[in-house]
Parts: C-alpha cells; structure tokens; sequence
C-alpha cells in the first residue's frame, strides 16, 4: 500500500519542522508550504491525502483555503491554530474541516488525529458495499457519493460518515459520545456541539425543511436516529386509519 501523503501548511518554521519530521517517522510522506500561495502551488503538485492546515497565515484566511482545496478533490483537513473559541471551532467544521486541533498540542495526539482521519479511507467490506436507497436518497459506501433525486450532493468525509453510518442503523437513537466514538473513531476530547454542527451541515444538503427535518431527527435530551422515508410514511398512514 503507498504512504499517505500530508501537506503541512504553517507560517511558523519551528511547528512545521517538528510535525514534518514526526510524521515522516510515522511512514507518512510530507511536505509543507508556510502560505497559502505556496500550500496552492504544493497541492495541486503533491495531491495530498490530508492537509494539516494553519488557519491564520499572513496571506491567506484558513477557512477559505479549506474550502477551495475540498472544492478541487475530496482531501481530508485538519485545521491547527491558536484559538480556543468555541465559535471558532464551530466555523472551521461548518466550513468543511474534518478535524480541528489546538495550540498547543502533544504529537501524540496530532498522530491520533491523522490516523484517525485517514483511516476514512479504508476499502470498506463485502458487507458494506451494498448500496442505501431511502426513496429518492441514494448512499453509495464504494464511491463514496450521496445522490437526492439523481443529484449529487456535495458532502465532507465526516459528513458522509456520519450519514452513512446513521442510515445503516434506521430508527436506533444514538447519543453523541456514542456517534463520535463510532464516527470519529477515537478518544474525541472537547464539545460534543461538534456532532450537532456536523448535522446541521448534513440536513442543509439532504433535508427539504430543515427547520422539521425528516431524515436525521433530533431526539430531545438524547442524541438523532435516522429515519427512512418508508417508515415515516408507514407510520403517517397507520395515523390516518386510527384518525
């Protein structure tokens, strides 16, 4: 199997030596840029798996580079900066970030992160190959696509993980420690309002109404289940009979 390859992008000098050089011990192969012009230049050459991206660098918003780099390939992003704002955090994952780590960090947890990301691009089994159709959503786990009437709808790795993952188990209630210890596949440690800014992204692109979602509900005090339009319609029409 080939290495898997990281971008490091930071305008500090020091913190990318140090995760450069961790990583390569990792087996992995990296390269680093310390802007956005050059992390630009080095991605469309190097075509990265991962890019562990700075957010604040002196010619560029992290946020938007995040953005445009998913908008070219399906590269995972693992946002690295100095804020602790929760409202920071919430911005970095509504604006496609896998992952979002914080200044100061332990290289054991940064390799955590990495591994854990990149572990999204497992060849899945016999089992999990078999496509999800809900009347007009299609899941399909091998090409990683979500398709709502024909169209394709645009979708982060998490988020298609996380959907994914909902819709296989139609119906059951998941809190969010259990959808982050099944969905983010490792010791998560901050907000679990992470799960809620992750849905909310999904019911923009799947749900017709998103102030009454119907797909992925909110279940008050627990967590979300998914629901299959058959059901719901199951269960409208067993109403109607006892009306």
């Amino acid at each position: 199997m080939s290495q898997n390859k990281i971008l490091v992008v930071d305008d500090d000098q020091s913190i990318r030596n140090l995760i450069q050089r961790f990583l390569s011990k990792q087996d992995y192969q990296v390269e680093s840029a310390e802007d956005g012009k050059a992390a630009l230049a080095s991605f469309e050459q190097f075509n990265p798996d991962l890019v562990i991206l700075d957010v604040n660098l002196p010619d560029a918003n992290g946020y938007t580079l995040c953005q445009e780099m998913q908008g070219r390939t399906g590269v995972f992003v693992l946002l690295l900066t100095s804020r602790t704002d929760e409202a920071d955090k919430v911005r970095g994952f509504s604006q496609g970030a896998d992952d979002y780590i914080t200044k100061p960090f332990s290289l054991v947890e940064l390799g955590a992160r990495v591994g854990a990301i990149l572990k999204r691009q497992r060849i899945v089994t016999t089992a999990e190959q078999q496509c999800l159709v809900f009347d007009k959503l299609m899941i399909d786990p091998v090409r990683r696509e979500v398709k709502l009437s024909e169209d394709l709808i645009p979708l982060t790795a998490l988020e298609f993980d996380l959907l994914h993952f909902l819709a296989s188990h139609p119906g059951r209630v998941w809190r969010r420690a259990e959808l982050i210890q099944q969905v983010w596949d490792y010791e998560y440690v901050g907000d679990q309002r992470v799960v809620d800014v992750h849905i909310g992204q999904i019911r923009k692109k799947i749900e017709i109404d998103t102030s009454q979602p119907a797909l992925i509900q909110t279940v008050r005090g627990v967590g979300y289940k998914f629901e299959s339009p058959e059901d719901l319609a199951t269960g409208s029409n067993a109403e109607s009979a006892t009306a």
